[in-house]
């Protein structure tokens, strides 16, 4: 039951994603009423590093957020909540008072990789783990700490053996959503869905999910680090006064918990019933749906986790980067400087690179494009494989390669989709897609036809995270219920395979999977760490 009021309640919704801090406002039944974003930077280091300074996420919060709230697009004492969306597996250690020890280590930080392994090692050994190290977590978690270090607990383990300084003087570990809350606040929390991936909460029963001894003391990390925990539709506190005076809010606005970017995204897709699906197009991608069981596929890096609806859990299957090849291929192939090249790109740079993508046949000229530039997470969890162009010939050009680019990431999210697929023992027909590559007429098409499912392009797709948020919001100030959502979700439009196109990409989909199994050993090779 919605609240009759609901339309005129607004919720201030912040989705914090790798590239850009934006702030969006939504009134309580999820339509967007105006939004500010601001772009943020992100450090690669040598060895798998990749860091962002905290400081720029809340400054980024804070002028966006001012901004959007000096518009005056809704009376101030009608915005009644502030909830947050943000990557997952971003991890801040901060002191006692709150402050930020340094940068966060991002989702794409693997340094902390080693330690992992070396937590997880045994005889006798399934992909690199212990076996009888693994079962207790795949037991009590559903899964187990990837090897990768990309997870929380990668990050954790990191400062504890390479930057114990850090380590020693943390008052608590938190994810970047839960980092925003503190600030907003001055509460140190973290949700049962957002804690996930520091793989120390048995989630066995999804209503009693809780930190567990056995797991801390296996790897060794002091419990008292760790902060406590909260459904994602509770009410934290009041925002600071300082916090409401910079941004000219009322005091009495309330800080609902909220959840990672995976979970929000879902729900603003409108996907919240079970076996109901989304595609994710952002800096990376993903799928996702919900599911009435707990379940694991240790093969290809899916479990039952909590999700950002309290008593349910979702699968997923997530690709390390999608729209960030785009941004690669802008930045540091066709705009990069040298003396050839002095331009900057244009600000309708990727419009321009959908017009050209577009007069290219499908197949591009059968160039393969592989997104894996940073390593992949699924469904395969490889830190050393790295992306490439193959088939390139003396006829090819560059409107190919910018399709090919595409192309590749459709592929890659047709890999993950069948695996998803089989955990969940039955096909998506159709899927959801949100994110910013959601807003590409163009792209949805080739997904259509990569994938070959019906893709519903949700309005306003670069929104969805925010749009999650503000309906965790509703929900959690009785204004919705998580039930009423998909009938809240409108529509742009709904993109169906070409079956043209059918035979060219089963081929290449075919050759880009065997790309991977054929050269995974000289990509490991070339980038061990050492």
């Amino acid at each position: 039951m919605i609240d009759r009021q609901a339309s005129k309640k607004y919720v201030l919704a912040i989705d914090h994603g790798t590239s850009a801090v934006k702030t969006c406002l939504f009134n309580a039944v999820g339509e967007l009423v105006g939004f500010e974003a601001q772009k943020i930077p992100i450090q690669f280091l040598p060895g798998g590093g990749a860091e962002q300074n905290p400081s720029d996420w809340w400054n980024g919060f804070l002028e966006t957020a001012g901004k959007l709230v000096g518009r005056r697009l809704v009376p101030v004492e009608d915005i009644v909540a502030i909830c947050v969306s943000s990557t997952f597996s971003s991890t801040v250690a901060v002191d006692e008072k709150g402050n930020h020890l340094g940068q966060s280590l991002t989702w794409m930080d693997s340094r902390g990789g080693s330690y992992v392994k070396e937590a997880m090692k045994g005889f006798p050994s399934l992909q690199g783990y212990g076996i009888f190290k693994a079962l207790p977590w795949i037991y009590k978690t559903a899964g187990a700490p990837s090897l990768s270090g990309k997870d929380d607990l990668g990050h954790i383990l990191f400062w504890k053996y390479a930057r114990p300084e850090i380590y020693q003087k943390a008052y608590m570990f938190l994810g970047s959503k839960d980092f925003f809350n503190l600030k907003l606040t001055g509460k140190f929390a973290a949700g049962f869905d957002s804690v996930m991936l520091y793989w120390l909460t048995n989630t066995r029963d999804i209503n009693h999910i809780f930190y567990d001894d056995w797991l801390i003391r296996k790897l060794k990390i002091d419990r008292s680090k760790l902060p406590p925990l909260k459904q994602s539709t509770e009410i934290l506190g009041s925002i600071l006064p300082e916090v409401a005076d910079r941004i000219g809010l009322s005091k009495n606005t309330k800080v609902v918990m909220g959840s990672p970017d995976h979970q929000c995204a879902g729900i603003g897709s409108g996907a919240v019933r079970d076996f109901e699906g989304h595609l994710y197009i952002g800096t990376s991608s993903w799928i996702q749906c919900i599911v009435p069981f707990k379940k694991t596929d240790m093969f290809h890096s899916i479990a039952s986790f909590p999700s950002g609806i309290p008593g349910r859990y979702y699968c997923v299957n997530e690709q390390d980067l999608a729209g960030g090849c785009l941004n690669f291929l802008v930045n540091n192939l066709i705009y990069h400087k040298n003396p050839l090249n002095s331009d900057d790109p244009p600000e309708d740079v990727f419009q321009k690179l959908d017009q050209i993508a577009e007069k290219v046949p499908a197949g591009s000229g059968k160039i393969l494009f592989t997104p894996w530039l940073n390593g992949e997470r699924t469904p395969v969890d490889n830190t050393t494989i790295r992306g490439g162009i193959y088939n390139l010939s003396m006829t090819s050009n560059l409107d190919q390669v910018i399709r090919s680019v595409m192309e590749g990431v459709a592929y890659n999210n047709r890999w993950a989709l069948q695996y998803v697929e089989k955990f969940i023992g039955r096909k998506m027909d159709t899927l959801n897609i949100v994110g910013g590559g959601g807003k590409s007429k163009l792209w949805c098409q080739i997904l259509a036809d990569g994938l070959d499912r019906v893709i519903r392009q949700v309005k306003d797709p670069i929104q969805a995270n925010a749009r999650g948020a503000a309906f965790i919001a509703s929900v959690g100030l009785g204004l919705i219920k998580f039930e009423d959502i998909p009938n809240l979700i409108r529509y742009s439009q709904t993109f169906t395979p070409n079956p043209e196109n059918r035979k060219i990409y089963d081929e290449l989909f075919r050759e880009f999977v065997r790309i991977y199994k054929c050269n995974k050993k000289i990509f490991q090779r070339l980038n061990r760490i050492t």
